[in-house]
This record gives structure tokens, C-alpha cells and sequence, in this order.
């Protein structure tokens, strides 16, 4: 009852939002429930009829008399009310009893067939839109955690709780919640319709069902064991798709394929052993339960046989077993399937319960267009226990062009990362404007700054779509002047359909160089006064780069421009250059100043091809001294 309680008090919230189509889900659940106990009063009725015996309850049924009196009342009213439209022994036949023979059954099984139809419908126009909220709701959620949660995430796993886990709670609530309701009524109805037939009969019969909850219980565990294992085999799965798919060029280059295949079959191999065991155990239900309870309706019959009952209650009571057992494999499914999603529940829960470590303030402070400068005061970051910042201080003054440079590991892509608020500094602070970081909003301080790095992100749109991005809402001329300054239009014209072309998953269609340019077009179309490039060109060829620079420099014009790069000589232009090594600024000062002193940024620019080894023997002593500190040998 717990995982009842807790996938349906989970959907309950989302289901509010629809109550009247559910509660209208619900009232036609309950009318199919009673029309199926109909069924008993008919089959015995024409049986009755038939026969020649009376319609109404035998003394040896009745439980008290002030009761029994009732329903004899009933059941004479309503035998006098049909008695005209059904055959009865002895009597002619005319057309009206025909016609009534005819459309007896008819007439019930199209209200329950009605009442079947529409409450499922109901139902199912519910789920489909409590699942569509709980997608977006899911999506929503993740786009405003912090990179850190991405960070430990595996991909598999995170499409997995939008597609898979909330594919499991709709089937619940489709399946699950109508036939709840629907058979849960059915066996109520048919049992009190029993009781009024026989109690003691009845009653004889419902010593079976406590053998058909037993086997039910104990194979639900089984399933719900072999549902968690076989889900973690899932997700496995789905990770090394994205992987493989991700890395299909490196694949291909080093002849992975043969080993690639491999470990698909061994987690396909794994998560089959678990969903056959899952199989099993939900397959074996439905032979149990009919084994059952045809050893207990053989059981009745015998009982039947031996206190003499009539043949029309008999019949009527045959044919409610027969139907009581029906709701009962169907309650017993929903059992299982409520079994199958509680664990996809726990993970839709933990995700929604999910907190970015990087909040949002309660009261925002306003924060006006970019017009002093950036300001790192103290400024220390970990990654877990790992120092990567140390009490960093920087000045970055409006207008100013400066450069990032260090080794892989100093810490550059973390001040980038700070300065966007993907993470929030371990201690000091970073003011943009005598504003702290922390006090302003992710959009506004966002909204004051382009980025254009190494990695470019170009979506499965078209070419105007990917360039709008940068400012939704943009229009086609800004899309295209944009472009033009990002000197993209040239290659967009040649396109098959020009901007509106497909560029595929990730850009696949376009050069490196044209993805970057595309990048810097959206970087344009942004208008941002702080302007950050992380390894712009790192990838790039020397002519794609040339290319590449040339839309930078034209981008960084009356900008404040943040460069980091690898490429140390794409940092000629800049005003002040500052060298990271271990989080700290180790020196700074202009491209020629840096390269004169023979420090670290000398030595990196020196293995790059870039100055010359200095002839006077303090200068290489202190370049030999440098390199003996970073464990490099300095070039001969």
C-alpha cells in the first residue's frame, strides 16, 4: 500500500489540475462497476424465466427479514416493469418480447461498454496532460540546476527520468488509475449482487481470494527487484549509446567497433536477464489466479449440487464468479504496475526536490547597462576538496582588453566560470559595477556579457534560428547583419536554402570554422558590453583562424573583452596579460613586456615558436629556473 500511496499521492498534485475531466473519469468508472453486477440480475432473470421458477430470492438466501422484504419489493417491481418484453415458460411469444429478447443484453453491455469507453478516455486525456506538465516540469527543473549537478550526472540517466520514468507513471495513471477505479467498483457491485442471490454461497466463494493475494504478493517483490536492476542495466545502456554516438569519429578512427559492441551486448545481456526475470514474475499472475479460481468455482458447483440451490440461481451465480474473478487479474495487474513505477517515482521525486547550489537572490538588485568594471577580491574556488583559485584579485577596468594565459589545470576556465556565476566563489567576492555577483539576477548579469568559446553549441535548427539565439526575438535583417559582421554571410549565401539550411545535430554540416563564425555572429546579435573568449581559435587550422580572428577583432571593437587562450599569440592585441599557475596570478603586463621578462608566459610562448632565447645570462638563468619549476626542459 505504500508504493499505492506514494505513486498516486505523487500524481495527485498534477492531477488536481484536471479535476473535472477526473472527477468525470470517476463517475463513469463507478457506472461501469455497477452495470457489470447487472449482468448477475440478467443471466439469473432469463434463467428464471425460462425455467418457469420465481425471479425473487429463495427463503434459504435471506439474511434478515425487514432486508429480504425490500428486495423482493424491488425485484418484483422491476420483474413487473420488464415482464412485458421478456419470453416467459408457457407463454406465447409476441413481437414485443422479441424485440426485448433481442436488445436485453444488448442494451447492458452497451451502457458498460459506454461507461468503459469514456471513463478510460477521460482518464487517459488526464494522464496525457499530468505527463506532459511533469516533462516540462522535469526539464524546467534540471535547466536551473547548477553546472555541478551536470558535472556528477550521467546523460543516460537525465533522459531517461524525462522519457522513461514519466512514460511509467503515465502507464500507471492510464492503466492503472482507470482500472482502480473500474474494478475496484466491479467488485463491490458483483459481490453485493452475489449476496443478495446467496450469502452463504458468497460467502463459501470468498474463502478463494486470500489464495489469490498471496502468490500476488510475493511475486510484486520479485518484479519490483528485478524492475530496480533491470532500469540500472537501462541506464548503463543509454550512457554508452550517447558515448558511442558522441564518439563515433574516434570509434571509427581506432577501429573501436568490434569492442563498442561488445559492451552493448553486455549490458544488453544484463538488462535481458533482469527484464525476463521481471517477465516472469508478471506473467505468472494471471495462470495462478485462473488456476484458482477454477478450482474454486468447480468447488461452488459441488456445494451447489449438494444444498440444492436452483438452477437460476446457479446460473446467476456462476456467472458473477466468473466475472468477480475478472476485476480481480485486472486489480492484481495494476498491483504490479503500480510496483513497476514506484522506483521511476523516487527518481521524479529526487529529481524535483533537486537544489542548485548556485540560488537565485530572493530580492534581486537592479543592475544597470555595464559601466565601471569587473572586480575579484579574494576570490578562492574549489571543485569538491580541490583548490583551483587562491585568493585571486583582479581588476578589469571598462574597455580594457585582457588577456588570460597559463598552463591546462591553472585555473582560467574557472574564472570564466565564476564570472558567468556557474558557480558561486568558496570565499571573496566578484562585483560587476560595486555589485556583487550574488546580488543581481543570472539573466540581467548574463544579459551583459557574449560568449564565444572552443566549444561551439549549434542546434538542429537552421542557420537564422542558431544566429538568433543570441537575442531572442530578434529579426531577420539583425540575424543578417550579424552574420555580415561575423564575415559568416559569404559562406550562408552558398548554402542549399541559405540562412533557413538545417545545419544538422552539433552543426555536422558546417567546418569548424564556420560553426565558430556562426558562434560569433550570435555573439554579435547579443550586443553584450562584456565580451568572453575561451579558446575561440584553439581548435581551429592557421587559415580557418585567420578568418575566425578577423570576426573576433571586429567583434571586440568598443567592447570589454576577456581573451583566454592557449594560442598565446592570439594575445598580441590585448591591453594587460595576466599568467595563471595554481590558481594564482603569477605575473602580468603587456604581450612585449611578459615576453622580455623570461618568465612563465615567455617559456609558454618560447615552446610555441613565439620570441627567441634571450643571450644575456641573468635573463636564461631565469628562464632555465622557470622551466626547472614547472618540470619542463627549457628549448636548445
Amino acid at each position: 500500500m505504500n508504493n499505492w500511496r506514494h505513486v498516486f499521492g505523487f500524481a495527485a498534485v498534477y492531477m488536481r489540475r484536471y479535476q473535472r475531466r477526473l472527477a468525470l473519469a470517476i463517475v463513469l468508472g463507478v457506472l461501469f462497476g455497477l452495470s457489470n453486477a447487472s449482468f448477475v440480475w440478467a443471466t439469473k432473470t432469463l434463467i428464471s424465466r425460462l425455467s418457469g421458477e420465481s425471479a425473487v430470492s429463495s427463503p434459504a438466501s435471506r439474511v434478515s427479514a425487514p432486508f429480504n422484504s425490500r428486495v423482493e419489493t424491488l425485484s418484483r417491481t422491476v420483474d413487473k416493469w420488464i415482464d412485458p418484453w421478456l419470453p416467459l415458460k408457457g407463454r406465447e411469444l409476441d413481437w414485443r418480447m422479441t424485440m426485448g429478447c433481442i436488445l436485453f443484453l444488448p442494451v447492458l453491455v452497451m451502457i458498460r461498454s459506454s461507461a468503459d469507453f469514456f471513463s478510460s478516455y477521460c482518464m487517459g486525456w488526464v494522464s496525457e496532460r499530468v505527463i506532459n506538465d511533469l516533462r516540462c516540469d522535469v526539464l524546467n527543473k534540471l535547466s536551473k540546476l547548477s553546472l555541478d549537478f551536470f558535472n556528477r550526472s550521467a546523460t543516460g540517466d537525465l533522459l531517461t527520468r524525462i522519457t522513461g520514468d514519466t512514460a511509467s507513471l503515465q502507464r500507471a495513471m492510464r492503466i492503472g488509475a482507470a482500472d482502480l477505479v473500474k474494478e475496484s467498483l466491479t467488485l463491490v457491485s458483483v459481490f453485493g449482487a452475489l449476496l443478495l442471490i446467496d450469502p452463504m454461497l458468497t460467502l463459501f466463494g470468498a474463502i478463494f481470494l486470500p489464495a489469490c493475494i498471496a502468490p500476488l504478493l510475493i511475486l510484486s517483490r520479485k518484479l519490483t527487484w528485478a524492475m530496480v536492476h533491470a532500469w540500472k542495466a537501462g541506464i548503463a545502456q543509454s550512457n554508452q549509446l550517447v558515448e558511442f554516438f558522441a564518439g563515433i569519429r574516434v570509434v571509427k578512427a581506432f577501429g573501436l567497433e568490434e569492442e563498442q559492441m561488445a559492451r552493448f551486448q553486455a549490458q544488453s545481456k544484463r538488462q535481458l536477464r533482469h527484464g525476463m526475470k521481471g517477465v516472469k514474475a508478471k506473467e505468472l499472475v494471471n495462470p495462478i489466479i485462473e488456476v484458482i479460481s477454477m478450482i474454486g468455482i468447480g468447488a461452488l458447483i459441488i456445494y451447489v449440487f449438494a444444498t440444492h440451490r436452483s438452477v437460476s440461481n446457479l446460473a446467476g451465480f456462476l456467472t458473477g464468479m466468473i466475472m468477480i474473478f475478472i476485476p480481480i487479474k485486472k486489480l492484481a495487474a495494476v498491483h504490479l504496475i503500480i510496483q513497476q513505477t514506484s522506483p521511476s517515482v523516487d527518481r521524479l521525486v529526487k529529481t524535483l526536490q533537486e537544489e542548485p547550489s548556485v540560488k537565485e537572490p530572493v530580492n534581486p538588485k537592479p543592475l544597470k547597462p555595464f559601466q565601471t568594471g569587473l572586480v575579484f577580491s579574494d576570490v578562492t574556488f574549489s571543485y569538491e576538496s580541490k583548490p583551483v583559485l587562491n585568493n585571486l584579485n583582479l581588476v578589469i577596468a571598462r574597455g580594457c582588453r585582457l588577456g588570460v594565459a597559463g598552463e591546462s589545470g591553472s585555473g582560467k576556465s574557472t574564472l570564466v566560470n565564476l564570472l558567468f556565476r556557474f558557480y558561486d566563489p568558496t570565499s571573496g567576492s566578484i562585483t560587476i559595477d560595486g555589485r556583487d555577483l550574488r546580488d543581481v539576477s543570472g539573466r540581467d548579469l548574463r544579459n551583459q556579457m557574449a560568449l564565444v568559446s572552443q566549444e561551439v553549441v549549434l542546434f538542429n535548427q537552421t542557420v537564422a534560428e542558431n544566429i538568433a539565439y543570441g537575442r531572442p526575438g530578434a529579426t531577420r535583417d539583425e540575424v543578417e547583419l550579424a552574420a555580415r559582421n561575423a564575415f559568416a554571410d559569404g559562406f550562408i549565401s552558398q548554402l542549399p536554402q541559405g540562412y533557413d539550411t538545417e545545419v544538422g545535430e552539433r552543426g555536422v554540416t558546417l567546418s569548424g570554422g564556420q560553426r565558430q563564425r556562426i558562434s560569433i555572429a550570435r555573439a554579435f546579435i547579443r550586443n553584450a558590453p562584456i565580451l568572453v573568449l575561451d579558446e575561440a581559435t584553439g581548435a581551429l587550422d592557421s587559415q580557418s583562424e585567420a578568418e575566425v580572428q578577423a570576426s573576433i577583432e571586429r567583434l571586440a571593437e568598443n567592447r570589454t573583452v576577456i581573451c583566454v587562450a592557449h594560442r598565446l599569440s592570439t594575445l598580441a592585441t590585448c591591453d594587460r596579460i595576466i599568467t595563471l599557475m595554481e590558481g594564482r596570478i603569477v605575473e602580468q603586463g603587456t604581450f612585449s613586456e611578459l615576453l622580455q621578462n623570461g618568465g612563465l608566459f615567455a617559456l609558454m610562448a618560447w615552446k610555441q615558436g613565439i620570441g627567441s632565447l634571450p643571450g644575456t645570462a641573468p635573463l636564461a638563468h631565469r628562464r632555465q629556473t622557470a622551466a626547472s619549476d614547472h618540470g619542463v626542459n627549457p628549448p636548445r
